[in-house]
């Protein structure tokens, strides 16, 4: 008589919670555009969901610790001309976020620590190449400021958000409309899926398909007869993929081996309400005291809900065999390293302590002056007609400080009054 053996595994018993009513983001219009991306990014720091928004396309940041109900007035993130379709936080910089929208364009914001006390309307750089809607956007894993954006133009564009230049633009490998893009864990290949039913592989840099037409899958797993979205995702840390059905109400969860048969399934968490969308934390912003090892933001139609993911362990100390070291927020590479052929895996932190968001840190654009390019060659000019382009820089240069310095003006007195806000705010609880 034979009998089964169980497969040892230390997640065999992970289970998902939501979080308390009190822990939850209430009233906040999710956008009702109908579009396959999560509609919600999240980091260390903030949470970021698409909305519905008159005239435009918005997004609200709310701080990770701003629970409960949300006013009607809370500052959005606007400036797109039409519906914002993806949000994607910069891996390197937890102030940074870029939007792409249905106006064809990707802007890129910088979100101040403090809640401002107006509309964000000012992105750091407008990117425009796409000459269809932008639907998907994906930051570079190692390399600084490296942005990935794919549109319905079929085309996908790998940009140096720090000089708003086009580094590449991949316009000839799809015949049909993109689905997803994926970087591997260094950031040389692409993981791509179409319409055309195709996956593949793509070495941007070679401009090259490298593989797909798999032919065999390692593992086939039937989920339910539902055609809404899968949006998966993977913890490369734990080895566990996460399958979250758009329009389904139930998160399935699997651990990949290297040995036959490769998935095998864990658990299902489910709820009674559907998701609209579904925001996956980074590993860096998880509470190791209480062996979390992921945290979803699941989207209803008017709240978004905490979902951690526990292992459970009786010993309070650190479980070293669950967290091991994790990407941080420092880059490996800068743009035009990453350009001209390196490669670097990620800079890997220690959570033994817990993770710490650095402190603000601002991203500087540097934008090619087109008064930098000498004037093409022709009849000799007068020495005054020579002159003027000088002249011309140098006034818009000064132009260019002037703005800054208000700018900085208007942001600081933005803390100041917020400052104040607070301190009245206090005097008035003292009094009561």
């Amino acid at each position: 008589m034979s009998r089964r053996v169980v497969r040892q595994s230390k997640f065999r018993h992970v289970f998902g919670q939501a979080a308390k009513a009190d822990q939850a983001y209430e009233d906040i219009r999710v956008s009702k555009v109908t579009w396959d991306s999560s509609f919600c990014a999240v980091n260390p720091k903030f949470l970021a969901i698409i909305v519905e928004a008159g005239g435009g396309g918005a997004f609200i940041v709310l701080p990770l610790a701003k629970t409960g109900r949300v006013d009607k007035n809370f500052p959005l993130v606007t400036g797109h001309t039409a519906p914002v379709l993806d949000i994607d936080w910069c891996p390197h910089n937890d102030n940074v976020i870029a939007s792409a929208s249905d106006d064809t364009t990707v802007m890129v914001w910088q979100i101040p620590d403090y809640t401002p006390m107006r509309n964000i309307t000012e992105p750091i750089i407008t990117l425009e190449g796409h000459s269809k809607r932008v639907g998907i956007l994906s930051w570079h894993p190692t390399a600084r400021n490296v942005l990935l954006s794919a549109g319905g133009d079929n085309v996908i564009i790998i940009w140096n958000v720090g000089t708003g230049e086009v580094l590449l633009s991949l316009d000839d490998m799809h015949p049909d409309v993109i689905h997803s893009v994926c970087w591997n864990s260094n950031g040389s290949l692409l993981a791509t899926t179409c319409k055309d039913k195709t996956l593949r592989i793509i070495d941007p840099r070679k401009g090259q398909v490298v593989a797909n037409n798999f032919e065999e899958p390692v593992a086939l797993q039937e989920m339910d007869t539902s055609n809404g979205v899968l949006l998966p995702f993977y913890d490369p840390d734990s080895s566990i993929v996460y399958l979250c059905g758009k329009g389904d109400s139930s998160i399935r969860y699997f651990e990949i081996t290297d040995e036959p048969p490769f998935v095998h399934y864990l658990n299902t968490f489910s709820s009674k309400e559907p998701q609209r969308g579904m925001g996956f934390m980074p590993k860096r912003g998880l509470d190791v005291s209480k062996c979390e090892i992921a945290r979803f933001y699941k989207l209803h139609e008017r709240k978004c809900e905490p979902i951690v993911m526990t292992v459970p362990r009786k010993s309070d100390l650190f479980q070293d065999d669950l967290y091991p070291d994790t990407p941080g927020p420092e880059p490996a590479l800068e743009a035009d390293e990453w350009l001209a052929g390196q490669d670097a895996e990620p800079v890997l932190i220690s959570l033994r302590d817990g993770y710490v968001p650095p402190k603000h840190r601002d991203l500087r654009v540097t934008k090619r002056n087109i008064l930098d390019v000498r004037p093409p060659s022709g009849p000799r000019r007068s020495q005054s007609a020579s002159d003027a382009p000088l002249s011309q820089q140098h006034t818009l240069e000064t132009l260019l400080e002037e703005i800054k310095a208000l700018r900085e003006r208007v942001q600081a007195q933005e803390q100041r009054i917020t400052a104040l806000e607070n301190m009245l705010c206090e005097l008035v609880d003292g009094t009561d």
